[in-house]
């Protein structure tokens, strides 16, 4: 009974420890976020105030009094709590400090950047801005962060969990900035490039806007630099790293690129065949879709040379989703295809409308279909086992159950359709105008996992005929024969063409010898002379047989097989 209870008392302990951790270090995160507000909101009526913090708002400058005098020196008591607890090596190993580093910095690093970028740009021509409160806030939280980071890299106390999870939320919180920023901003210049000047001239200059955005941009920019080289966010040869290059750098950007590639190309197509709106309405999209078409194609540039650099699987990783991204481009350029051509057959004057939705498919068809091949590589598929990458075959299957559900929604969808159509609702038009949409993409996803299916039934045939051939099952062979004056080695010598099974023999009693057995079993290992005719004879007529015991008749001229199995019980 000693060593249950000794069991129960080291799980409990335990279990205490984990809770008084939890408790402490949300405690702790709840009173820095508690002070911080307090501080802020004290340095906010400062800067607009002066000397005046209390003004007209009595109730804010005591909420603020009350968060700053009595969450902040909480905040530090438990603070320093903790600290000095860390000299603990248990403490500092466990998974709940490191949480709370990770948290508090990455909440950190988005308020102090968010708030100090946000101020920037709007002293861009704006003399009445709000900078206070944006400042107030940059101060404070810039602060925190810099204190979690000293603690993060503190040369005695150092964290070791989450430390790729910190650089990864800095680098991925810069770069998505930084790049929605970018965004903005080369679409603000080129939008006045293209059209002219915008209407909003008249409120302010055209390049306020541009500026702001070109703030926000470096500020993203700086911040994915910093956490990325200098934290050394690309060093950590964790999973999570290559995650998030192939998540965010390859197949987010690899979106962004190829949907602004297919806007663009369908604006030129429409300036060629479809002119019938305005030009300035024609060129509206065309600024935005350049711009993301750039700075999607130079994040995904730049991670697609990354992953070459990290490991195999990495590459091939992004090569797959590059390809599934281009694949779905190509897809619903299909759908989009057939769909204008039921729709031009249904209603051949409604030209415009029909002529700009097939368009669109067509400019989505040609930008997904060449990057799908030049990822894909259609014609140089594995023609052997060994040259199937690993992750193919999920990949196949991925596709094929994806694009079978699609097929089958639609297919169920054409159904209702139908039947709605069958049964006399005359609102929604002609049967081939209702079904026309939902029938356009089932053609896609039938054609998709189609595809999909056929290689994956390819592969599979090529790694079947790899497979070792299947080992012979029979286990026991039993022997019946006429009169031989050797059955011993006549049993060795079958025990050795089947592959080690063992071997019984008896001689027939109707053939000049008494029906008794010959010495109990053989095996394969020890080869002697044995009749060559009748050993051969007999591996030639087990072989195919699967069954584990085998009865060979031997005599009058003929050789039987039968397989055997236990009755049942």
């Amino acid at each position: 009974m000693s060593a249950p209870a000794g069991i129960t008392v080291s799980t409990a302990g335990l279990a205490q420890v984990t809770l008084r951790r939890l408790i402490q270090y949300a405690l702790l995160f709840a009173l820095v976020v508690i002070a911080a507000s307090g501080l802020s909101g004290l340095l906010d009526r400062l800067f607009t105030s002066g000397a005046v913090l209390a003004s007209t708002d009595v109730a804010g400058l005591a909420r603020s009094l009350a968060f700053t005098l009595i969450g902040g020196p909480l905040a530090l008591l438990l603070w320093w709590f903790v600290w000095r607890r860390l000299d603990d090596e248990a403490e500092r190993m466990s998974a709940g400090w490191g949480l709370y580093i990770t948290a508090m910095y990455g909440v950190s690093l988005i308020v102090f950047t968010t708030s100090l970028l946000g101020m920037a740009a709007s002293l861009i021509g704006r003399r009445d801005s709000d900078w206070a409160s944006a400042l107030a806030n940059a101060i404070v939280w810039a602060a925190i962060w810099a204190w979690h980071r000293w603690m993060w890299k503190h040369p005695r106390k150092p964290t070791v969990h989450l430390d790729d999870v910190r650089a990864v939320v800095g680098s991925v919180f810069g770069l998505l900035l930084g790049a929605g920023a970018g965004i903005a901003a080369l679409s603000g210049l080129l939008d006045v490039a293209i059209r002219g000047f915008p209407l909003t001239v008249t409120v302010e200059p055209w390049w306020y806007s541009v500026f702001r955005s070109l703030v926000w941009a470096a500020g993203g920019t700086v911040v994915w630099w910093w956490h990325w080289f200098r934290e050394g966010g690309r060093r950590f040869q964790t999973s999570l790293v290559d995650s998030i290059m192939i998540i965010v750098g390859v197949f987010a950007a690899g979106i962004t690129a190829l949907g602004g590639a297919g806007v663009v190309l369908f604006v030129f197509l429409r300036l060629a065949f479809d002119r019938d709106n305005p030009m300035n309405d024609l060129l509206e999209p065309l600024a935005p879709a350049v711009a993301a078409t750039l700075v999607g194609a130079l994040v995904w540039r730049y991670h697609r040379t990354a992953s070459i650099r990290r490991s195999p699987a990495t590459m091939r990783a992004s090569l797959l989703v590059t390809s599934a991204v281009a694949l779905a481009a190509s897809a619903s350029g299909v759908g989009v295809v057939v769909n204008a051509l039921l729709a031009a057959a249904v209603s051949p004057l409604a030209g415009g409308a029909t002529r700009t939705l097939l368009l669109g498919g067509i400019s989505s068809l040609l930008v997904g279909g060449p990057v799908w091949w030049l990822a894909w590589k259609p014609r140089n598929q594995p023609q052997a086992a060994e040259s199937i990458p690993p992750g193919r075959r999920v990949y196949l299957i991925a596709f094929f159950g994806v694009s079978a559900v699609v097929a089958l929604i639609t297919l169920l969808v054409i159904g209702y359709r139908v039947f709605e159509f069958l049964l006399g609702d005359v609102t929604g038009g002609s049967l081939l105008d209702r079904i026309r949409a939902p029938f356009g993409l089932l053609v896609a996803a039938a054609l998709v996992a189609g595809y999909h299916f056929a290689l994956w039934r390819h592969d599979r045939a090529l790694l079947a005929a790899a497979q070792p051939a299947t080992k012979r099952t029979i286990e026991q062979v039993t022997l019946v024969i006429g009169h031989h004056p050797d059955p011993d080695t006549l049993a060795k010598g079958v025990a050795e063409a089947t592959g080690g099974a063992r071997v019984t023999v008896w001689l027939r009693a109707d053939d000049g010898g008494p029906a008794l057995p010959a010495s109990g079993s053989a095996s394969a290992g020890a080869a002697s002379q044995a009749p060559t005719e009748t050993v051969s004879q007999v591996a030639a007529a087990l072989d195919g047989v699967t069954a584990q015991h085998v009865l060979v008749l031997v005599g009058d001229g003929r050789l039987d097989v039968i397989p055997l199995h236990s009755p049942p019980r």
